[in-house]
This record gives C-alpha cells, sequence and structure tokens, in this order.
C-alpha cells in the first residue's frame, strides 16, 4: 500500500489540478508558510529585575522547527542549480530529527523521494513523522553519533543513481537564509532594540546567519552560543553522548563561524529537561529539548546585573509534542500510563 501511495504521488504534476485561483491571505502551497514566526515575552522563567527577554517561536513554523527554513532554502538553491529536480532526484541526508522532517515534508510538496539517515537514540515521533511524509529512514548506531550517520549518508549516496545530498552542516543556503529572514526578523519585531542574542548550535546555521545579520545592523549586539555541558566541544572539550536532541553534533559544522560568538555557555541535559518543562507550565509554551537549553542561557545571561533593562532574544527551534517519547516527559508518560477509570454503569 505504501509504494503505491508514493507512486501515486510521483505522478502528480500540475496539469493534474484546476487552474489556481490566487486570493488575498491563502498561499499556493505550504511552503509558502516558512517564516516570520512570532516572539514573545517570557517573564515567569526569567529573574526579576534583570534583562528582558524575547523568545522567537521557531516552534510555529508550518512542520514545527527552524529547520523548516534551511530545508526549504536548501532545496530551492540546489533547484536554482539545476542540480536536483522532482520526480527524478533522491534527497539523501544526516539529521538528528528536525532536518529531517523539514526535508520529509518538503519533499513530499514538491515531488522528491527523501532518504533520511538518522542517529537511533532520536524521538520515536521523529521517526513516525518520517514515514508519515513518506520518506525512507536509515538508523545509525548512537555510540557514533552524527558522524556515523554522516558516514551512512555518503555510502548510500554513492550507491543511489541520481542523488542528492545536501548537506545541511556545511551547505551555504543554511546560514543564508536566517541572514535573510529570521535575522531581519528579529531585528524588526524588536525595532532595532535588540542587546544580546541566545542560540543553540547544531549546524550553527541560525546562529551564523541571524549573528552576522544582527552585528551588521548593530556591531554591539552579544551573540552567545549555547551548548551540551556533557559535549562542550565549541569550548575545546571532547564530544561527548546528551540528551539535547538538536544541538551538539559532537563537531564544529563548517557553518558555525565561531568568529561573531561573544560567548559559549554549557547547559547540561537535565537543565534543559527541566528547564523546558518550566516554559510549559509557566509560560504555556511546549517546546524541545534544545528550546529548554537555550532558555536556561537566556535566564542566566538576563539575571546578569550588566544585563538589567537589556533586551535578549533567545531562539526556541522546535515544538515539544515531538519529545513526548523521550526523557523531556518521562514523568508524564508514565502518569498518564498509570491512569485508570471508573467502569460505567448504565442509569
Amino acid at each position: 500500500l505504501r509504494e503505491a501511495q508514493l507512486e501515486a504521488r510521483s505522478t502528480i504534476t500540475a496539469s493534474s489540478f484546476p487552474p489556481v485561483v490566487i486570493m488575498v491571505g491563502i498561499v499556493e502551497s505550504v511552503t509558502d508558510l516558512i517564516g516570520r514566526t512570532p516572539m514573545v515575552y517570557m517573564k515567569k522563567v526569567i529573574p526579576e529585575g534583570g534583562a528582558i527577554v524575547a523568545a522567537k517561536l521557531e516552534s510555529m513554523e508550518p512542520c514545527s522547527s527552524v529547520k523548516d527554513r534551511i530545508g526549504k532554502s536548501m532545496i530551492e538553491a540546489a533547484e536554482a542549480a539545476g542540480v536536483i529536480t522532482p520526480g527524478v532526484t533522491t534527497l539523501v541526508e544526516p539529521t538528528s530529527g528536525n532536518t529531517g522532517i523539514a526535508l520529509a515534508f518538503l519533499a513530499a510538496a514538491k515531488g522528491y523521494k527523501a532518504i533520511l539517515v538518522m542517529p537511533a537514540t532520536m524521538s520515536m515521533e521523529r521517526r513516525i513523522m518520517l514515514k508519515a511524509f513518506g520518506a525512507e529512514l536509515v538508523l545509525t548506531d548512537p555510540v557514533g553519533g552524527v558522524k556515523a550517520a554522516l558516514d551512512k549518508c555518503a555510502e548510500i549516496a554513492a550507491a543511489t543513481p541520481n542523488s542528492h545530498v545536501l548537506g545541511q552542516f556545511d551547505n551555504p543556503a543554511n546560514p543564508k537564509v536566517h541572514y535573510e529572514t529570521t535575522g531581519p526578523e528579529i531585528w524588526q519585531d524588536t525595532d532595532g532594540q535588540v542587546d544580546i542574542l541566545v542560540s543553540g548550535v547544531g549546524t550553527g546555521g541560525t546562529l551564523t546567519g541571524c549573528g552576522r545579520y544582527l552585528k551588521e545592523k548593530n556591531p554591539s549586539i552579544k551573540v552567545i552560543a549555547v551548548e551540551p555541558t556533557e559535549s562542550p566541544v565549541l569550548s575545546g572539550g571532547k564530544a561527548a553522548p546528551h540528551k539535547i536532541q538538536g544541538i551538539g553534533a559532537g563537531f564544529v559544522p563548517k557553518n558555525c563561524d565561531m568568529n561573531i560568538v561573544d560567548e559559549i555557555i554549557q547547559v547540561s541535559s537535565q537543565d534543559a529537561i527541566l528547564m523546558a518543562k518550566r516554559l510549559a507550565l509557566t509560560e504555556g509554551l511546549m517546546v524541545g529539548i534544545s528550546s529548554g537549553a537555550a532558555a536556561k542561557a537566556a535566564s542566566e545571561v538576563a539575571g546578569r546585573p550588566e544585563n538589567k533593562g537589556k533586551l535578549i532574544a533567545v531562539i526556541l527551534p522546535s515544538f515539544g509534542e515531538r519529545y513526548l517519547s523521550s526523557a523531556l516527559f518521562d514523568v508524564e508518560r508514565a502518569e498518564a500510563a498509570a491512569l485508570t477509570y471508573e467502569p460505567f454503569v448504565p442509569k
């Protein structure tokens, strides 16, 4: 059945549909909904009397993560260069989950086949979403981390005709889209008053693109990178396992421009999880573990006396629902499973 569904999708062309009537407020494709995410003040998880913190809710992208931006940017850059073609090219990419999901939904919308390679430690929700969009999923040994996924990706691409690896870790279309969209959005939404940018580092694209743009607008803006305490590679330490899915790749990506980074803050997996829980319980923000890490770092920076009254922008990269099977919701999952009910007795 699944093969039949994918085959049917591959035969759909623009001529399969009636002419589109353009209406104000209705976009032509789901891909046109990417970007222009809102910002919201965080108050209850931030120390009183310190800096003001505004969160950029990338969790409100069409497929619920900041990676929607780079997925679209990388695919469209490759299309413009003539190296990929819908219905012909197979997209192959290593991912910790969110980029893979972005590529899977974009591949479905644009007519590509996608093969995503992911460490087996990533959440079950990620696996299911990739399959739901029709992508082929290959898992790698968690011991090898992202490096194992990169190696497997190269192996698959070499054996797959008409394949193309977009390469999120070194593809310039990654930071470019943040320079052209995310950074300007933050600048506009803060009326140019932002003083500090806080962002986790996975591929480094968000931090680099936003940081470059904001520093060009105001060189005094500080850019702060967030990485796992357990794997402090940006700080010069050794790569090691951690639970903050989406950041801490275990190496310094080419797309991470350390020259614009003013400070690196390490956040432990446990602190990231606890902050993500607090965001849901006190701010009503359902976000993932890497968002918890970024918010924890932003809270620390906000509490410094020298930052009193300053405006901090923090990137919250993804929605929390795709982490329900992860360590983030161990307690809630157990409580939900233990719930009982009273037998129904007709009256």
